[in-house]
């Protein structure tokens, strides 16, 4: 099968597309023959090293979709023909968590593309608990861009933040995959949406997501923006998935009793925290990774629906894996940047 791979951590000139041998299945897992690959940040992290998968030849990518076209005999929810979208995580199914039905808390949770091979290449053996599917009418690169960031979004704000219907919600970085889902996510919830981007084009993209308020960072401290947009009260929650250079805002931008979620940490993991302003306003600071498998079918279910918009910015060939990488570094665009198998064009 053709393959994006890479046999060393650096640049995105470490990518290639070349043949691999056809995986073979296992008695509980799926042959699919993938159409479409969806990008991440998880996978240029990866590409660079942070972390590193163990073992190399790689192949990246935690977001595909496709047809199935094997199943091992110990299947049961798939056959031949199905159409399916990966879920990403990967988990023991044995440990406390699993058993209380939080999957990304495994004490052996993994990442398909970060921890163990990726899906974009031709063909996936995957385990059938890493795949759901897909209706027909869904086309395969909106099926490939949608599993990894709303199941994210979705756990940020319903299952960890507990959003409810009149709260007001700030989601930066509107223009990713997360940030996009998190403003529709938000805005179905009933919420009162602010939203960051640096370009106009991005902040008109995420008004016509469902935002209500949009800032452009690179104009204006968003922080001051929130003061005077909310006359000084803050606002109850704010996504941030960006980090060091941004938490001190978003802590500004709280009101009292507000909360903080981080699914990342894009531009830094170490930040500053004063500890009297967390326990005077009574801040709560919730992390969340990935998403339970609750998370996943209800994210998704309004996705195949219709309701939320998995937007692309994008559509490349694997051969440009590279090119496809570059888009994520230099952050243009809005959406997601999908692959498809060469074969497939």
């Amino acid at each position: 099968m053709q393959a994006v791979f890479y046999e060393e951590h650096g640049d995105t000139d470490v990518l290639q597309y070349g043949e691999l041998p056809d995986p073979e299945i296992d008695r509980d897992e799926v042959l699919v023959d993938v159409k479409a690959g969806a990008l991440n940040h998880l996978d240029v992290w990866t590409r660079k090293g942070m972390p590193s998968p163990g073992e190399f030849p790689h192949v990246p990518g935690s977001d595909a979709a496709g047809v199935v076209a094997e199943v091992g005999p110990d299947v049961t929810r798939f056959e031949a023909g199905d159409h399916v979208a990966v879920a990403a995580g990967s988990y023991c199914g044995d440990c406390e968590h699993c058993r209380n039905g939080e999957h990304s808390q495994c004490v052996e949770y993994a990442i398909l593309g970060e921890h163990t091979t990726g899906v974009h290449s031709e063909l996936a053996a995957l385990p059938e608990e890493n795949l759901v599917a897909v209706p027909d009418d869904v086309d395969f690169e909106t099926a490939a861009a949608a599993p990894l960031v709303f199941q994210t979004a979705w756990r940020m704000l319903h299952s960890r933040a507990e959003i409810e219907a009149g709260e007001s919600v700030l989601v930066l970085g509107a223009s990713g995959g997360v940030g996009h889902a998190a403003v529709q996510i938000a805005d179905h919830a009933g919420c009162e949406v602010y939203a960051t981007g640096s370009s106009e084009a991005k902040l008109e993209a995420a008004l016509d997501l469902g935002a209500d308020h949009v800032v452009n960072y690179e104009d204006e401290d968003f922080d001051a923006f929130i003061e005077d947009h909310t006359d000084g009260r803050g606002v109850d929650v704010v996504v941030d998935h960006i980090g060091g250079p941004t938490w001190e805002k978003s802590m500004n931008s709280l009101a009292k009793g507000g909360r903080i979620v981080t699914c990342g940490a894009t531009a830094g993991p170490k930040v500053e925290v004063n500890i009297a302003d967390l326990f005077w306003s009574q801040y709560d600071i919730l992390g969340s990774t990935m998403g339970a498998n609750s998370d996943i079918d209800e994210a998704l279910s309004l996705v195949w629906d219709g309701t939320f918009e998995p937007q692309i910015r994008d559509v490349l060939p694997m051969s440009e894996a590279a090119s496809a990488h570059q888009l994520l570094e230099d952050r243009e665009g809005f959406g997601k940047v999908v692959v498809v198998p060469d074969s497939e064009l």
